[in-house]
């Protein structure tokens, strides 16, 4: 290993969560110590192409939230060397190559929290920041997120699945069921995506067909779901050390000034909404909560982190909304706030999951 840790610090990618992965990127950057760290910046452009990135957050950020990664003559490629791990800069005459200690995938959406660039990094041997194939895989099929919850004994909000295949011959079928197993209004969501691309809210089966298209725009599977009245609670977690349970931070609540929270609310007119940390809940629904978020980690036996989300019913039932195994990672999103708000900066968190990355085998396991 390098006197400093070098991080491939991998950002942007070909999903519609592109700009946000910028952001992402320039927060941890800019919270990374240079004593401790060397940075060695990849960003994967929209078409897939894999390019030297920067080390200058301000120009990351100055790009803002519609920004992307700018094309390059150069480009990027992980293999293998004496050493371990190598990342190779290909550029017009020359070669360089840097031996790499781990690699901090920033990537949301599909292509990056997905499992394909696990896979990918797997495959390299080189050590990673958060879950592994199969958690990343499954915790981004919202469909396939709910079989393995439901299989945990942890419950789950109502939904009808939409595939493309079904949508296309069964269509009067799904709204039937849709009508029939559900309440309005409903939630359409595409089944593979993330900071509510895609998301119609709907208060009628006449509206379900429009809403659909909408999410298959973005994925061709959706879910129909149950709207739930009450609060959003979420909840940081983080994995332990050696055979350490994983850790569970206090618990946050979004808190809406819009009707609900969509990918505008979320990055561009962010005064729409507000955090409130801790959530003003009872101590009771607090600890099954967190518990509850511990479990869920374990259900998909998640490594690094993952941020947890609840609905709160007004009944006071306890639902599992989904859980983000590469959540919001920019200085003030839920995930390190909820962390900086239990005792850990945000700084010292990136620490800890730099730390866990290093500590965890690659391959078979």
């Amino acid at each position: 290993m390098t006197a400093r840790i070098r991080v491939a610090l991998i950002y942007g990618g070909a999903s519609g969560e592109h700009s946000v992965s910028c952001l992402t990127a320039a927060s941890v950057m800019r919270a990374m110590d240079p004593a401790k760290y060397e940075v060695l910046p990849i960003g994967i452009r929209k078409d897939g192409t894999w390019v030297p990135g920067t080390v200058d957050p301000e120009e990351l950020e100055a790009a803002g939230p519609h920004g992307e990664v700018p094309e390059s003559p150069d480009r990027m490629v992980i293999g293998s060397g004496e050493d371990g791990c190598v990342v190779y800069h290909v550029g017009t005459e020359r070669v360089d190559a840097y031996a790499v200690d781990v690699a901090f995938p920033l990537l949301h959406g599909p292509f990056g929290e997905d499992g394909t660039i696990q896979g990918l990094l797997e495959i390299a041997g080189l050590p990673y920041v958060g879950a592994g194939v199969f958690a990343s895989a499954a915790g981004m099929d919202k469909h396939y997120m709910k079989v393995v919850l439901e299989a945990a004994s942890l419950p789950v909000v109502p939904y009808v699945l939409a595939t493309s295949k079904r949508w296309r011959h069964e269509r009067d079928a799904v709204i039937k069921e849709a009508e029939e197993t559900l309440t309005w209004p409903v939630f359409v969501k595409p089944a593979r995506a993330g900071s509510s691309l895609g998301i119609t809210r709907v208060e009628r089966a006449q509206d379900l067909p429009a809403a659909v298209k909408t999410a298959q725009d973005v994925d061709p599977k959706v879910l129909i779901e149950q709207g739930v009245a009450g609060r959003e609670i979420e909840c940081a977690v983080l994995g332990g050390h050696g055979d350490d349970s994983a850790r569970a931070s206090v618990l946050g609540e979004i808190a809406l000034d819009t009707e609900w929270y969509d990918y505008e609310t979320k990055y561009v007119e962010t005064e729409g909404f507000h955090m409130e940390i801790p959530a003003n809940i009872t101590g009771e629904a607090a600890e099954s909560m967190q518990s509850m978020a511990v479990e869920v980690f374990d259900a998909f036996e998640c490594e690094g982190m993952t941020r947890v989300d609840f609905f709160l019913a007004e009944s006071g039932e306890i639902f599992v909304n989904e859980h983000n195994t590469i959540p919001g990672f920019t200085a003030f999103s839920m995930y390190p706030v909820l962390w900086e708000k239990t005792g850990l900066e945000y700084p010292k968190l990136i620490d800890e999951l730099v730390d866990l990355a290093l500590e965890r085998p690659i391959g078979l396991r």
